[in-house]
């Protein structure tokens, strides 16, 4: 028992001795693979249909096509950058089924 616990102490401090600010799990980078939005910094884990893998992608911009946020983490069209809103019809089957599509606008920007 003692051995184990030294050697899970010794693994830790390694982990801990390594100053590198990216993760393995949390903080990817665009293009690695990601299980959920919250692991990625831009806060999208996208996948291209429901066989492929799911990578961390950029967040949508003005015009382009985008996702309302759902609960899944997993996004079929990431959703838009800060400052910019997803204007898009939400019905309940496409809640389901994570098909909620819209576009990207800056609603400050469309009133004037």
């Amino acid at each position: 028992m003692e051995k184990v616990l030294i050697l899970l102490l010794v693994a830790l401090a390694v982990a801990y001795a390594v100053p590198d600010p990216r993760g393995i799990i949390i903080n990817l980078d665009e293009g690695e693979l990601c299980l959920n939005s919250a692991q990625c910094t831009s806060k999208c884990c996208h996948r291209e249909d429901g066989l492929s893998l799911a990578r961390c992608a950029p967040k949508a911009s003005e015009n382009s096509e985008c996702s309302a946020f759902t609960l899944y983490g997993i996004y079929y069209k990431c959703p838009c950058e800060r400052g910019l809103t997803c204007n898009v019809d939400k019905t309940i089957v496409g809640s389901i089924t994570n098909t909620n599509f819209g576009v990207c606008l800056d609603l400050g920007r469309a009133t004037e």
